[in-house]
Parts: structure tokens; sequence; C-alpha cells
């Protein structure tokens, strides 16, 4: 038994009837050789089923504290069963790649069931080409991006033989169950933690007053910059970079976001990503945010929409230290960073779009502020947490836009993965929206040679996502020409 941290937490309770807070990801695979050339439902369940214990969310379901006074626990699942868990559809013919994105965005605008551990897996059949499709989906309480990767790969292999169960060290069967959580010792435990919460509140406004400026909505607010440089004063720290104000202008990405959900997908080569790297001395994810830039101009310009200021993206950043693991809970934070779409030649464009990186990524890693998610998160006592979530969440969009969408590059691996023989080919993220991060979010992970993109948007707000992947494409052709247009060495 553990309990939930106030960022997992948070998670649970930004849900309502028009945000979904899981994350997920598109697998393409060739089942070709798979016994008797297809995938079915029965081989992915008994493989679920033989190595659910390498990833522990996989077991795992929610347990509400007492009185609701403390932060829910998680818990295995004592009548856990992949069955309930695994499910398969069909494309009608043709299985074009535009029936898939809509099929996906169906599964994904629907919430998880919280009674069982909170994912999903859904067999697709029917694409052309002989392909199949895997969609699964895990609650961004139980996992982040970078653990939702690591969730994946304990049930693929790296050979089209899938590994014996003995091989991965499955547990001994007379392994003594998880015992249920005692409701007095949890109850204890939440009145406990209750008594000293003002302490813990205490602590983080201390911890979270240098970075004022940095924090979403809160940053936006007249005198945040101050008051952040005079904390910096009185701790007697060396002012980190620091950043202009950054106020988003008003798109059609702006929320509040409905129900229903569109996903397109693409890849590009990562070679390509790889020798831009080199030729223009940046980072891949200078390069994927100048992409975007380029994309996203296009996309408002193609509507007449283009802001006159630059877009503000919410870049997520795993905080995760030392070594990976399935059983940690979410250590994440967020950029801030401007998008400079307003730019019209693309010199111009990508040096503002390196330029702004560099200085949002020099005070994120010189400072202590990419904890102010958790130690936001944490003020507010595990009793009221729930409705303090709702009510912000509610409340803010009316004041300010923290931010216009939101971009994330999440690294992959470059070998070849299979899942009961069938080679994954392409493995698409998608993730989440909502009234604060704006309509639209580009995930970019990169696999085997490929940077794969997953877009997920408002379909009331975004329509036709599908053009912002041929705009990605466009996006970095331009740097190619730029690359190329530069003295060689």
């Amino acid at each position: 038994m553990s309990q939930l941290t106030a960022v997992d937490t948070t998670f649970l309770h930004v849900e309502s009837g028009r945000t979904v807070a899981h994350i997920g990801g598109l697998g393409i695979v060739d089942p070709a050789e798979c016994p008797g050339g297809a995938l079915t439902r029965e081989a992915v369940v008994e493989l679920v089923r033989q190595r659910a214990h390498l990833a522990r969310p996989l077991r795992r379901k929610l347990s509400a504290a007492p009185l609701g006074i403390d932060r829910p626990y998680w818990i295995e699942d004592p009548d856990f069963d992949p069955s309930w868990h695994v499910h398969e559809v069909g494309l009608p013919a043709p299985g074009t790649d535009l029936q898939l994105g809509e099929a996906i965005a169906r599964l994904h605008e629907r919430p998880l069931d919280r009674r069982r551990p909170l994912w999903e897996l859904y067999l697709v059949q029917g694409l052309n080409g002989g392909r199949a499709a895997l969609f699964a989906k895990v609650h961004h309480a139980a996992s982040d991006g970078v653990l939702g990767a690591e969730l994946l790969t304990a049930l693929l292999d790296v050979d089209p033989e899938p590994k014996p169960v003995r091989a991965v060290g499955r547990p001994p069967e007379s392994e003594e169950p998880e015992r249920p959580p005692n409701p007095l010792r949890m109850l204890g435990l939440g009145l406990a933690k209750a008594a000293i919460h003002p302490l813990h509140t205490a602590r983080s406004i201390a911890r979270t007053a240098p970075y004022l400026d940095q924090i979403p909505v809160v940053g936006q607010y007249p005198g945040a910059d101050l008051m952040a440089r005079a904390a910096h004063t009185v701790l007697r720290r060396d002012s980190p970079p620091r950043l202009p104000r950054l106020t988003p202008p008003r798109t059609p990405f702006d929320g509040p976001i409905g129900a229903r959900r569109s996903f397109a997908f693409g890849s590009v080569p990562l070679s390509d990503i790889r020798r831009l790297r080199r030729a223009l001395g940046v980072s891949v994810n200078d390069i994927v945010m100048a992409t975007c830039a380029t994309a996203l101009r296009r996309w408002l310009l193609k509507r007449d929409v283009l802001p006159g200021q630059p877009l503000v993206a919410a870049v997520p950043v795993s905080l995760r230290r030392g070594g990976p693991g399935c059983d940690g809970a979410n250590r994440l934070s967020a950029m801030i960073a401007p998008l400079p779409t307003h730019i019209a030649d693309p010199a111009e464009r990508f040096a503002a779009v390196h330029t702004a990186m560099g200085t949002v990524k020099r005070r994120f890693v010189t400072t202590s502020a990419g904890d102010w998610f958790e130690e936001l998160s944490g003020m507010v006592p595990g009793a009221f947490s729930a409705m303090a979530t709702r009510v912000a969440l509610q409340v803010a969009p009316a004041f300010v836009q923290p931010a216009n969408l939101m971009i994330s590059n999440v690294p992959g691996p470059q070998v070849p993965l299979y899942i009961c023989g069938a080679r994954v080919l392409a493995y698409y993220p998608a993730s989440v929206i909502s009234d604060l991060t704006g309509g639209v979010n580009i995930t970019v992970f990169s696999y085997n040679g490929s940077l794969d993109i997953g877009i997920v948007a408002c379909p009331d707000l975004v329509p036709g996502n599908w053009d912002l992947i041929d705009y990605m494409r466009d996006g970095l052709e331009e740097l190619k020409i730029l690359a190329d247009a530069l003295p060689q060495a």
C-alpha cells in the first residue's frame, strides 16, 4: 500500500465532464510474424497476465481514505483480471490513418473506470497494409510520460520471440499478497497530517516565493517579479536569468474546451533532426519547438487569426533523478516558454526560439523553480484538495490563461520493439488538454529512428489538426533550407 502524492491527487481532481487526465499512446504494429499472421486479443491478455508484476501500476487501484480526510492510497487489486482492461475493436474498410485517428479520439475522450486499475489497452484490427494497432492509456495519477514509456516497455520485447516469464523474474507463488489498508490507521494518519499541515504550507510558501514569476497564472500578476527578486535578496541568492512577463494572446486554442477530442499523428526521420542539431548547433528540443512554431504560425495564418505577439507554450519537464522505475509517483514540472509565431522570417523565428529556450532552460536548471507544481499541490490539505482544485479550474481561466497550448518531447528507445511477435512500427503519444493549458497538445516521442508526433485537440476549438502534422513537416524542411545555407566548415 502506498499513498498518492499531492501531484498525483491533483490529476485525479482535475477531471470533469469535459476534461480527462489520462495519457496514452498509439502503437502501429506489423503482425506478420505472429502465430497465424495475426495479433489476437487473447495473446495480449495472456501477455499482460504474465508480466503485470513488472509494473505495479498495472495491478494497483484506488482506495479512498475514511471520510475523505486524506489523499487516496494505491492498493493491490485482489480481483485483478487483465481481460477487463484489454479490448478489441475493428476499423471499417479501407482502414486509413484518418479512420484510425477518429477511432482513437473516441477512445481517448472516455474516462477510465476508477473501480479498477487505471489503464486500458485497445487492439485495433483492420488497418490497411495488413497492419494492426494498440492504443494504451493510463491515468496521469498513476504515471507521467516517462513512466508511461516504461510501463509500455514492460510488455514489450527487443526480439520477435517473447521472453519466457521465468526470464523476467516472475514472483514466487508463495509470495504473500498485499494486505488491504486498515481504515483506522488511515484515519489516524489523516488526522495527524491535518494537524501539522499549516507547517508544510508555510514551508511551501517559503520555497516558492523566489520563483513566483515562473509559476503559471501567479507569474502573470503585477508584482510577481518584484516579490521573486525580493525573496532572492532576503535569501542572499544570486538572481537567476530574468524572463520576460509572458501573457498568452487570444487564439482559437483558448478554452473552455468541450468533451470531444480529435487525434492526428505522423512521423519525421530522427536522422533529419540529428543532422539539423549538429548543423545548427542547437538541441533536439529547440528543433521541435521551432518546428511547432512554424506549424502553428501556418495554421493561424490560414484562418487569419495570427496574433501579433508570441504564443505561450507550457513545456512539461521530467524531474526524475537516478535510475528509472515503474513504481514511482509523478515527478514533473513545466517550463513556460514564448513561441515566436509572429515572426515571419524563418531564420529570425528560429533564432528567437533558440534564444528564448536557452534563457528558459538556464533559469529552470539553476533554480528550484521546477518544484513549484509539487509545492503548490501540497499547500491544500488532503480533505479539501478536490474542492480547491475544481474551484481553481473554474475560476482561473476567467481571469488569466497560463498557456495557449502544451508541447512535450519524450525520449524513447532507439531499437525495434515487439509485442507477442508483432513488430512495433511507430508509437504516437496522446496527451491531455484542459481549459488552463489550451485546446491543443503536441507531443513527440522518439522511437527507433523516427520522431513520432501525436496531436490531441478539442475539435470545437481546433478543427483541422491533421493540417498541423503537414505543417510540422514543412517546418522541418524550412530548417533544412536554413542549415544548407550555412557556410560549410
